[in-house]
């Protein structure tokens, strides 16, 4: 049995048949933080933004990316979501923002690279937004928070807690 299920016996790339799974329901976390200076902190916090409310547009461009996700990584099956969240928090005393997404479904396959992508883009979506504030913001810490479901069963990352 090959430990990477997306390459096949001859090591080509190939994506999963999950024909044969149960569904079952499917909920994945994940984490990202975009640091920044105070100033950039405090510009999106009290909205003096001149380019609008930079929270909500990394909401509305996290949700859009998770459903996107199997177009923009080959491999990915698309999958109905039926719940994606995108929840942004300042961390004044640590200059950041920390963005905590989940992605659930019914189905045959996890929703894990769903809630990543939309955590990256989510973050990707506020450098964007303040780059003209400052340049060398820092996205960091992108990683699964916990994954519930599917025969696998329950993963919780201790170390991101």
């Amino acid at each position: 049995m090959n430990s990477f299920s997306h390459i096949d016996q001859q090591g080509k790339a190939n994506m999963v048949d999950v024909s044969d799974k149960q569904s079952t329901v499917r909920i994945a976390k994940a984490q990202a933080f975009v640091v920044m200076n105070e100033q950039t902190l405090n510009a999106i916090i009290q909205g003096h933004h001149h380019k609008g409310d930079v929270f909500a547009t990394a909401r509305i461009a996290g949700i859009q990316a998770a459903k996107q996700t199997s177009t923009l990584i080959p491999l990915c099956h698309p999958l109905m979501l039926t719940k994606v969240s995108v929840e942004l928090t300042a961390e004044i005393e640590q200059h950041r923002v920390r963005i905590e997404t989940m992605a659930k479904l019914t189905g045959k396959t996890g929703v894990e690279m769903e809630a990543l992508t939309a955590a990256s883009v989510a973050a990707l979506t506020i450098y964007d937004m303040c780059k003209a504030l400052q340049r060398d913001m820092r996205i960091e810490g992108v990683c699964l928070l916990e994954k519930q479901g599917g025969q696998s069963g329950h993963y919780l990352n201790q170390e991101a807690q």
